[in-house]
């Protein structure tokens, strides 16, 4: 009784579970092979491995856009093999997705392009401009909601995508590289945003980076994706297995140590202003929806 008591509540934790699970693509071998693992609600994971090891791949099996070629993808619960077209677009709206490369619809405003997500969803037009404008404030981006995307920035860009993704509050995030065209300053930025996402939204976050500096300035375990298989990796692990953490401070990288420390300070800086605004959204969210009942 015990046993089934502590396998429910587990199971009612995991928003994500893969079994023996295996991708190939036509004609290829598989990308993917034998992983298994389980993610509950709420956790935040670096994804990481060399390119082409098979990390989008991951992401796609996880957002149903690639099937899986055996074994078993549970998604909150749910079996994702043999399911209807309506059911998989009922489990797609719990989730949202980061692209590197934005992914914005150039011909609309910044306001249209974070509203796209609700006003697909049928949501009344009222519920929309006050939810897409306090979302705006968020990413702190209010003053450009009438500009086209092409005219900002990378980085605020890549924080319009952001807002896109949160707009919907979901469940499960994953985010493809969406540091990886962004300088210092924007990535500490965006970062900052995700985990105000991951501690205030209770969001499980899996975001893909093949930035070092990154993964060592925010100390979040991670799942390595290497010959075709998949291990993870906590804080505790790599500070025993790393061999450069057991040599001198002097003897590291310069360059290496200012950069991170860099990222650092620019996150410590964003933090409270991020912190003050998700306290806002929050706030706003369960008003909002409150409205909508």
């Amino acid at each position: 009784m015990l046993f089934t008591s502590y396998t429910a509540r587990v199971e009612q934790n995991t928003v994500i579970s893969f079994a023996n699970v295996a991708a190939r693509y036509e004609g290829g071998r598989e990308v993917l092979s034998d992983v298994s693992f389980n993610i509950s609600n709420g956790a935040f994971y670096f994804l990481s491995g060399a390119s082409g090891a098979g990390k989008t791949t991951l992401l796609r099996l996880i957002y149903m856009l690639h099937p899986a070629s055996r074994g078993q993808i549970k998604l909150f619960g749910k079996t994702t093999t043999g399911m209807s077209r309506d059911d998989i677009t009922a489990l797609r709206r719990k989730m949202a997705i980061v692209f590197q490369e934005y992914s914005l619809v150039s011909h609309l405003s910044v306001f249209d392009n974070i509203a796209l997500p609700l006003r697909v969803r049928g949501a009344d037009e009222k519920y929309v401009k006050k939810l897409v404008a306090k979302t705006l404030e968020w990413v702190g981006l209010a003053q450009y909601a009438n500009q086209r995307p092409l005219n900002l920035s990378g980085g605020q860009q890549q924080r319009v995508s952001v807002a896109r993704a949160i707009i919907t509050q979901p469940e499960i995030l994953l985010a493809d590289e969406p540091t990886g065209n962004l300088d210092d300053d924007s990535a500490a930025r965006l970062m900052e945003l995700f985990l105000q996402m991951n501690k205030n939204f209770g969001t499980a976050i899996i975001l893909a980076t093949h930035s070092q500096r990154l993964m060592d300035t925010y100390k979040f375990p991670k799942i390595y994706v290497e010959n075709q298989h998949v291990r993870f990796e906590t804080r505790d692990a790599k500070r025993e297995t790393r061999v450069d953490d057991t040599e001198p401070t002097e003897k590291k990288s310069k360059s290496q140590n200012s950069g991170a420390s860099r990222v650092s300070r620019l996150a410590s800086r964003d933090k409270s202003y991020f912190e003050e605004l998700s306290g806002k959204l929050e706030l706003e969210f369960s008003k909002l929806a409150g409205e909508e009942k």
